[in-house]
């Protein structure tokens, strides 16, 4: 079982930027995967971005690279997304997930947070 809780959404205008926070408990090891999904209203839900809790090469959606980067703290249990130069079309509420294979597809993960919005104006 792994519990997966994300924080640090909210408003910001366009070109701004944003830091998610995943905090990971649980059985987690190092070979799994952590991903960031966002699903904006009307909507389906999209891969954002997701790499190995061991590190490595990282994955990320073509409308978010260059843009956003994933990157983790094994000491806090923290997985990240720094998101800058953001857009109005990356408002969605953004969920972080969890997998055991490294996949752009969100059926591949098993353990999901409740989600953070982000909002960004115009």
């Amino acid at each position: 079982q792994v519990h997966l809780v994300e924080s640090g959404g909210g408003l910001v205008q366009a070109g701004g930027s944003l830091r998610l926070s995943c905090a990971v408990s649980g059985r987690i090891f190092s070979g799994n995967i952590l991903g960031w999904f966002r699903q904006a209203p009307g909507k389906e839900r999209e891969f954002v971005a997701a790499n190995s809790w061991s590190g490595g090469s990282p994955s990320y959606a073509d409308s978010v690279k260059g843009r956003f980067s994933i990157s983790r703290d094994n000491a806090e249990n923290t997985m990240y997304l720094q998101m800058n130069s953001l857009k109005p079309e990356d408002t969605a509420v953004y969920y972080c997930a969890s997998s055991s294979l490294m996949s752009t597809a969100g059926g591949a993960y098993v353990y999901w947070g409740q989600g953070t919005q982000v909002t960004v104006s115009s």
